[in-house]
């Protein structure tokens, strides 16, 4: 004899069972404190994969900003001869298509001193109408001016150098180069002081606390240059171009070169903070995976618990698959409300992820995310689209597939013998 069809697939009646069965009674505490566990471990797991990639998203993509914010996109350097037709050059890379600028520097590393102490320093080279094309340095002076740098006779430095050195803007910074004036007795260091005209504050502490920038003539002058540039720095419409354009860029230099870009200067940096974002996303989802499996233990409880009424139902004509889908339903719920409770709880923390840092900060009395451990003086979070749905996918799959096993047990539930104990 064929089984009745029952109700169709997700009626009202299956989803007012399921529902019914969501709402603990006194002797089902036990069986509903499990439930909540589930929820609560799903909406933290999903929550804590969000904001960890997010603020994981947001690291690499400030650290490419400021980095390519003060160093091109390739940087070119001479073979065989020094680069004394730097001008021509950057002319020339200037014009190619789909280059914003050319920036020939001299760099060279100094000792640096100031009223209270001492530490190393990058000096850079860089002509006054080359400036603008440096948006980290440009965009972000907090005292003094780059107006008339060229004449000015002075130096940029960064916030953290002028802090620990005890200097600000007006005052002299004294510069100490291994590689001085010749002389009969050797090389002789050359000290020079220099008044500050700039501060900025480029936001990535590494730069702040090292970088000086000085006119182009005057370091070509203190690093015994003459008329030649360390290299040329080339800035790009699309930095994820560099590979695409490094023929035409030779073409164009019109001289031995060699090309590195940012992505070989930065490869092993780079890679690493993407082998533990993956890692990060593995360990996390093992948290939505343990919520999972409480699910399981949860629902196998509840259909043991509701042995008597599944017998009474499948007597009454509801069939095995109705029962399959208000078990179902039931767990599904859970995992569905959580992931879904966990994505708002984890954009709520992302959008004020800053705040919620300098308040943790206030309330231990500890710098949370140091800026000399982590380079940046900021917590970013940069929540990805395709990453959070993929993260929301991933949980409520887990979630569907945990339940179909107690929803199963439900449906194979034999009522004469559920019926016969009771």
């Amino acid at each position: 004899m064929a089984e009745p069809t029952g109700t169709k697939p997700f009626s009202a009646f299956e989803w007012m069972l399921a529902l019914r069965y969501l709402r603990a009674r006194r002797r089902e505490t036990f069986i509903s404190i499990i439930a909540g566990f589930s929820f609560i471990g799903i909406m933290l797991g999903v929550a804590t994969l969000i904001i960890v990639m997010a603020v994981m998203n947001g690291f690499r993509g400030e650290l490419i900003g400021k980095i390519l914010g003060i160093n091109g996109h390739v940087i070119l350097q001479p073979i065989d001869t020094p680069l004394t037709d730097f001008a021509d050059v950057s002319a020339r890379l200037a014009m190619v298509k789909g280059v914003k600028a050319a920036i020939p520097f001299v760099e060279g590393q100094v000792l640096a001193s100031g009223a209270s102490a001492s530490s190393g320093a990058l000096v850079r080279g860089i002509r006054a109408e080359d400036l603008p094309a440096i948006p980290g340095v440009s965009k972000n002076v907090k005292l003094g001016t780059l107006d008339n740098f060229d004449s000015a006779n002075g130096v940029a430095i960064g916030t953290r150098l002028a802090t620990s050195l005890g200097l600000s803007i007006g005052d002299k910074i004294t510069l100490v180069s291994p590689r001085g004036a010749v002389t009969p007795m050797g090389v002789t260091p050359r000290v020079k002081a220099y008044p500050i005209v700039a501060i900025f504050e480029i936001g990535m502490s590494e730069y702040d606390s090292s970088f000086v920038f000085m006119p182009f003539a005057e370091a070509q002058a203190y690093f015994n240059q003459d008329d030649k540039a360390t290299a040329i720095e080339i800035y790009l419409d699309d930095a994820d171009q560099t590979g695409a354009m490094r023929d035409e860029l030779e073409k164009a230099a019109g001289r031995p070169v060699l090309l590195s870009d940012w992505r070989q200067r930065n490869m092993t940096f780079f890679s690493a903070l993407e082998v533990e974002r993956n890692m990060m996303f593995m360990i996390l989802t093992l948290i939505v995976l343990v919520a999972a499996l409480n699910i399981i233990s949860g629902l196998t409880m509840l259909v043991k618990d509701k042995g008597h009424d599944i017998a009474i139902l499948r007597t009454m004509g509801a069939t095995r698959g109705a029962i399959l889908r208000v078990f179902f339903i039931t767990g599904a719920a859970i995992g569905t409300v959580g992931t879904f409770v966990g994505v708002i709880l984890g954009m709520i923390v992302c959008l004020n992820i800053e705040s919620i840092r300098q308040f943790v900060s206030w309330i231990t009395r500890t710098e949370i995310f140091s800026p000399e451990l982590y380079y940046l003086s900021r917590l970013p979070a940069d929540m990805n689209a395709g990453e959070t749905i993929s993260i929301v996918v991933m949980a409520l799959v887990l979630s569907y597939l945990a339940t179909l096993y107690p929803a199963w047990r439900a449906a194979r539930l034999d009522p004469v013998e559920a019926l016969r104990y009771e």
